[in-house]
């Protein structure tokens, strides 16, 4: 029954993989403020109606429900650790999208997650 729930873990991770990925871009379209009150209410309208932070937050929602979908069906302790696979798809997507750093010890990192998924998926 678990391992049949797979597919809907991993709907979920790369749900909230594309939810952080949107909301990057969304704030590199906005660029860096800090939050203070003389900007707050230009700041809050500006993220509250990016498209890239609206599809970014739509993508979170979403991906609450089809983790609920999956809590009703497997074990919290298998399903929680599936979590990590969105570290690599994060890191990798990121790579690629806005050229950030995938260093020697990123991709050992990778590596060593992908080992402990993979061990847990075999339970």
């Amino acid at each position: 029954m678990m391992a049949r729930s797979l597919p809907l873990i991993f709907t979920g991770v790369l749900l909230n993989a594309i939810a952080q990925l949107a909301l990057k871009q969304g704030m590199r379209q906005i660029g860096h403020f800090d939050f203070t009150p003389a900007v707050l209410w230009d700041m809050s309208w500006r993220i509250g109606t990016n498209p890239y932070v609206v599809f970014g937050l739509a993508c979170y929602v979403v991906s609450v429900a089809v983790w609920l979908l999956a809590l009703s069906r497997v074990d919290v302790g298998f399903a929680y650790p599936m979590l990590s696979v969105g570290y690599i798809v994060t890191a990798v997507a990121a790579y690629y999208a806005f050229g950030e750093a995938l260093t020697p010890v990123r991709i050992g990192g990778i590596a060593v997650i992908m080992v402990g998924v993979f061990m847990i998926s075999r339970t």
